[in-house]
């Protein structure tokens, strides 16, 4: 992108051709080195001048010690997704300091603590060498803080180099801190200012990359997808969390532990209305879940892959007993242990499937933090309205990293019990049968425990039952139980978050994704009819089971690219199941397993090559 030149502080800084808010910021440091701070408020300071922006976290999955990488990605299009490429370095840890360099575009620009000498390296990038050490000495006069403020010195040299308003860097800044931490909030400050008054006294801008006002965000708000899914699930009126810690979860379950501290304490009394309990293991914690929702309570577990093996023989429970349960699933990278710091969508299949016999669970596919808070109350609705497990499928990108949201819509519907017979229910009706389909649609009515009539009892059965709830073995009880659990999945079609449709004219092939694949794949859709001409039909999928869209959509199509974050084209699998064969045949698989969130660059190579282009 053009533009006139640059003045900076009075001084002109050359040239005329300046990439103005498109570009992407790689900072390398070491695992525990406090470099949080200072990144997201790198990055926060770029959202208040108006400029989409997006922020992600690669960490190591070891305490301390290892290199770690924050990307911020700017992007005047509103282009969110990661970015195969980087433009602008911060390098801050020698152990990574070569790879880094040699990683980045050419013509792009490095930041470097300055004893690691990396100007040798190439010659096709721009280098600033800062004495990180030298200036944190008089900013910070406890040595054992140093370690933690000197980061903040490179924001300062950033909003120097990049043009960054110094006011929202401060702005964010004691945003970060917040009042209670005013001291911290100053000391940090001055870090700033020493890194901005180095640059403007000792370094010449030569890169073209700057930052300028925009107004493209809005009232939007940075939030990552955890925290939006447990306020979603504190306006579901969950009340018993019970779980286990894992990462990339955990922090899911404590922010929703903040909320409830809260947000459910009886202001008369001043007792808690919530229990939160963490578990001895993950199976533990989905039993207790379904008990609490077994005796009216709304309650819930998240966790991730290795947790959702474990819990598979009580997921099965209450599918058969038809027992509600939520379970959000913050996906990471499998098998075993994997690699748990990294993203994946490796769960699409088996939670879907989960659990020994003929099972199937409806699971919903969020891609925002608006949907994480959405979805989050879809899923209590579901769980109630058919006596089921429900999942909700994030994934370590979404869940663990900063977003732009708009602002959460206040729920206005009230709360979906689903078919609960009150006493006078069953005054009325002179009884019930617990797994009758009497409606047609599958779902069966239920009484809760406690409920003040001689006829509301029943046994919760996970062995063979007739539709009173009576042991059976018989093989005509179980394969009409069994029918009536298909029949109900079926129902669950029409009540599920319908898909996103953007078709395009005279598109011939068309593109399917779930969830965080959704920016790679809208970026790369343009890049596809930019470049190369070839307009691509779009749908995300936002639910499982599918509706009678996906088959809309194929039919549509001459060949269909489904996007997968696995090796085994889980999504694709799934699909496959449902579908007719002259559908499945025009399906193609693109995949990526890397453990990096998807990128469109890497989308739009593999689409171009299929086709031929």
């Amino acid at each position: 992108m053009s533009a006139s030149p640059v003045v900076l502080d009075g001084q002109e800084t050359g040239g005329s051709d300046f990439v103005v808010n498109d570009f992407s910021i790689q900072v390398a440091t070491a695992n525990g080195s406090g470099s949080q701070t200072a990144n997201n408020v790198l990055m926060r300071s770029i959202f208040q001048m108006g400029v989409p922006v997006s922020g992600k976290n690669l960490f190591p999955s070891n305490i301390a010690g290892l290199p770690t990488w924050f990307t911020i990605r700017a992007n005047p299009k509103g282009y969110i997704g990661r970015k195969k490429e980087y433009d602008f370095l911060v390098a801050m840890n020698p152990e990574t300091a070569r790879e880094d360099v040699e990683k980045l575009q050419p013509g792009g620009a490095a930041v470097y603590d300055e004893p690691l000498a990396l100007r040798s390296i190439r010659g096709d990038v721009h280098y600033y060498p800062v004495p990180f050490d030298k200036l944190v000495a008089p900013v910070c006069p406890e040595a054992k803080l140093r370690k933690l403020v000197k980061n903040m010195i490179y924001d300062g040299v950033m909003a120097h180099l990049l043009g960054i308003d110094l006011d929202e860097i401060r702005k964010a800044l004691f945003r970060q801190f917040g009042t209670r931490k005013k001291k911290a909030a100053e000391l940090n400050w001055g870090a700033v200012l020493a890194g901005k008054e180095y640059a403007e006294k000792n370094l010449t801008k030569a890169d073209p990359f700057r930052i300028e006002r925009m107004n493209a965000n809005g009232n939007k708000i940075i939030i990552d997808g955890n925290t939006a899914a447990a306020l979603g699930c504190v306006f579901a009126g969950v009340t018993v969390l019970t779980w286990y810690p894992i990462t990339p979860s955990s922090s899911l379950a404590e922010a929703l532990i903040s909320f409830l501290e809260r947000l459910r304490v009886d202001k008369e009394t001043g007792k808690a209305t919530f229990a939160v309990v963490q578990a001895e293991d993950e199976l533990a914690a989905v039993g207790m879940a379904i008990g609490a929702a077994w005796a009216g309570a709304r309650s819930m577990t998240c966790t991730s892959g290795p947790g959702v093996s474990l819990m598979s023989e009580f997921i099965g429970l209450s599918y058969y007993a038809e027992i509600p349960c939520v379970i959000i699933d913050v996906q990471r990278v499998g098998p075993s242990t994997g690699l748990p710091t990294r993203t994946q969508q490796g769960d699409t299949l088996k939670n879907a499937l989960v659990s020994h016999g003929d099972t199937r669970h409806p699971v919903l596919f969020p891609s925002s933090p608006e949907e994480c808070f959405s979805m989050a109350q879809n899923a209590f609705d579901l769980a109630e309205l058919f006596q089921t497990t429900v999942f909700m499928n994030t994934d370590l990108d979404l869940g663990m990293n900063n977003w732009m949201a708009e602002p959460f819509e206040y729920p206005e519907s009230p709360l979906e019990r689903g078919k609960v017979l009150t006493a006078a229910d069953l005054d009325r009706l002179g009884g019930f049968a617990r797994y009758k389909d009497v409606d047609g649609d599958g779902i069966p009515y239920r009484t809760l425990p406690g409920t003040n009539h001689s006829l509301a009892g029943y046994f919760t059965r996970g062995t063979g039952h007739t539709d009173t709830a009576a042991y059976s073995e018989r093989e005509d009880d179980y394969s009409n139980n069994m029918d009536r659990l298909a029949r109900k999945f079926d129902t669950m079609r029409k009540h599920l978050p319908v898909a996103e449709i953007a078709p395009r004219p005279d598109a011939r092939i068309g593109i399917v994704c779930v969830g965080t694949s959704r920016y790679a794949t809208e970026e790369s859709r343009d890049q596809l009819l930019e470049e190369y001409g070839l307009a691509c039909g779009y749908m995300r999928l936002r639910a499982y089971p599918f509706s009678e869209e996906l088959d809309q959509f194929i039919d549509a199509h001459e060949r269909v690219y489904v996007i997968d974050q696995n090796r085994d084209a889980q999504l694709l699998m799934l699909m496959r199941l449902d579908l007719a064969v002259e559908r499945i045949a025009k399906l193609r698989s693109i995949r990526y397993y890397g453990g990096l969130p998807l990128d469109a660059r890497t989308l739009t190579a593999r689409i171009a090559s299929e086709e031929g282009l």
